[in-house]
């Protein structure tokens, strides 16, 4: 067995630093350092670092090291029911945590008594002679969101278990690794953040460099409108906690097909949706747009059922496309910025929508959608012509054949 001055905590550390500046990731950056570790002697058999997470769908994360099967990144979503209180409180990291100490310290030889954390019995059966968690908290300043900082534990099957020196060796490298770790959940929770609240499409060029009051790029693309039916009314007669649940519901829906479709969501304007289809090829563009309107039916119709049965409202959504150029980029002031579309097309698309209820159609296209639509347009019926306030013009107008 290699003695553990063979690699020490400075040549450790260094290590760490320098595989984070050149990229690697968080799974091979432990993977990385439990390899050397055993190098030292430490004969790991798993390893785990963990975080906050300021993630709308997860609470955590973290990875894991096995000896015999390498690393994986850990997530810890909000409504895994997994991780019960009951769980939590016989955790050895609520126990840390709580304690206000830096070190959680158990040998798991013949003297462990079994029965108070069921993850060390469990850690015992499977050969593990020794447990310590480290917890090393940060300042506000590096906090992104809440939290306390990065908490790492540490299993060997070492006979004698962990020496003091190694725990030492452990305890002196945590700061490079919490901060290594905490910049790369940082940068992912930032990015997660962004895409969350722009979509991912205007994400990506923010974050490519598009951040300047005024730059907007000009595309062609195909609008998505739309709103629910009777909206006002559930307003009025439901309660607060009713109708947010109900928007919940039906913009998830929306988003949903519309992104799986092709189509970037820009912006939730109370109960409406504003989204665009900007491919290229404008007949493809139209295709994915009108394929996720029809394919928006179904799911609607299944969520009503699913939401009548529970004694839930319901309502119904109206959408309007068409195509059209536009400025695509940052609208505001120096400090305060939108990344959304700006045009006539987003205009007339907003008439058109307003035209749904009157014609009772649930999908209605423009003409410019139409003629470019491709073999799409054979799925198109004409509703004739009308005029639109604010329209120079009046037009024909489409709804799409429903099955």
């Amino acid at each position: 067995m290699a003695p553990l001055k063979e690699i020490d905590a400075e040549a450790l550390t260094g290590w760490i630093v320098r595989a984070a500046v050149a990229g690697e990731g968080e799974t091979e950056i432990l993977a990385g350092l439990c390899d050397r570790l055993n190098a030292a002697g430490l004969s790991l058999v798993r390893a785990s670092v963990a975080c906050n997470l300021l993630d709308p769908t997860s609470d955590a994360r973290g990875v894991r090291w096995l000896r015999h099967t390498g690393g994986v990144e850990e997530a810890f979503p909000r409504d895994n029911q997994d991780w019960s209180a009951e769980n939590w409180d016989r955790s050895p990291f609520r126990y840390l945590i709580e304690s206000g100490e830096r070190m959680f310290h158990r040998r798991l030889d013949a003297a462990h008594a079994r029965g108070e954390f069921p993850l060390l019995d469990r850690f015992q059966s499977e050969g593990a002679t020794d447990y310590v968690v480290l917890l090393w908290r940060v300042g506000q300043g590096v906090l992104l969101g809440g939290g306390e900082g990065l908490v790492a534990s540490w299993s060997t099957d070492a006979p004698a278990g962990f020496t003091d020196a190694q725990i030492e060796l452990l305890s002196r490298i945590l700061p490079a690794l919490t901060l290594v770790i905490m910049l790369r959940t940082n940068l992912r929770a930032a990015r997660t953040l962004l895409t969350t609240y722009l979509g991912s499409d205007a994400a990506e060029r923010v974050l490519a460099g598009n951040i300047v009051r005024g730059r907007a790029d000009p595309i062609r693309a195909v609008v998505w409108e739309s709103d629910l039916v009777g909206f006002t009314r559930i307003s009025d007669n439901e309660s607060a906690a009713t109708v947010l649940a109900l928007l919940n519901d039906y913009a998830e829906a929306q988003v949903d097909e519309i992104e799986a479709h092709g189509g970037h969501v820009l912006k939730f304007i109370g109960d409406g949706i504003l989204a665009i289809f900007p491919q290229d090829d404008t007949a493809l563009a139209c295709r994915q747009a009108l394929d996720a309107a029809v394919a928006l039916r179904d799911r609607i119709a299944a969520l009503n059922l699913r939401r009548a049965a529970a004694g839930l409202p319901v309502t119904d959504t109206h959408i309007a496309l068409h195509l059209g150029e536009l400025l695509y980029g940052n609208l505001g002031s120096a400090r305060r910025l939108d990344f959304t579309v700006l045009g006539p097309a987003v205009n007339e698309a907003a008439r058109i929508e307003t035209l749904c209820g009157s014609l009772e159609q649930p999908i209605i296209v423009s003409s410019a959608f139409a003629e470019a639509a491709g073999e799409a347009r054979g799925r198109l019926v004409s509703l004739g012509r009308y005029a639109m306030k604010g329209v120079g013009r009046a037009q024909e107008l489409f709804t799409v054949e429903l099955g």
